[in-house]
């Protein structure tokens, strides 16, 4: 994978496996958005309610929820536990990058994080981040993958585009953590 040249929709854009000492590079991600839709679950379906929200930069001091230091213990703990981390780069600089976790359950892998920088959506980098991340898990005989996603309309729709569905049985653990999350999975066919 390393210096796998992007499609003509993203002719600068290239792709490589990154170690786990590469983990903080994920500050030169801008995770900011604007969101004006978002969802719950409510018996089973999803709901979507309007919110006006602005979704700044992980903030580069401290160690809370949503500061550089908090996810990078994050990816680091999944790497710990045998992870992969793939990233986009545009040069040199750090454009997208999605971990993976090979197996939570028997044949089930989990996306665990997944973000491109503001600048960069909408260009087919996340799309081919998780086309990549799919196909490594397939080939490790993973038959679905578990996704937890932010509950925006953004994240959901773009995981929808990528054929995941909901699921009527999240994995309790996950769910605890991230209780406000979209829990989703993508299965595999059969035929690998």
């Amino acid at each position: 994978m390393t210096g796998h040249q992007a499609t003509s929709e993203q002719p600068s854009i290239h792709y490589q496996w990154m170690p786990a000492s590469d983990v903080p590079r994920l500050a030169e991600l801008d995770r900011s958005e604007r969101v004006t839709l978002n969802y719950r679950m409510e018996e089973g379906a999803l709901t979507g309610f309007a919110v006006d929200w602005d979704v700044p930069r992980w903030f580069a001091e401290g160690d809370g929820e949503h500061t550089v230091a908090h996810h990078v213990h994050f990816c680091q703990q999944h790497l710990a536990q045998g992870s992969q981390m793939l990233g986009a780069f545009d040069g040199d600089t750090l454009v997208g990058l999605g971990t993976l976790q090979p197996q939570i359950r028997p044949g089930l892998a989990q996306l665990a994080f997944l973000h491109v920088s503001r600048a960069y959506r909408r260009r087919g980098i996340a799309a081919h981040l998780v086309e990549q991340l799919c196909d490594e898990v397939r080939r490790a005989g993973a038959t679905a993958i578990y996704v937890s996603a932010t509950p925006s309309e953004s994240a959901v729709g773009f995981y929808r585009s990528q054929g995941f569905a909901l699921t009527d049985q999240p994995i309790q653990e996950l769910l605890a953590l991230e209780p406000e999350d979209i829990h989703m999975v993508k299965r595999f066919p059969a035929d690998i």
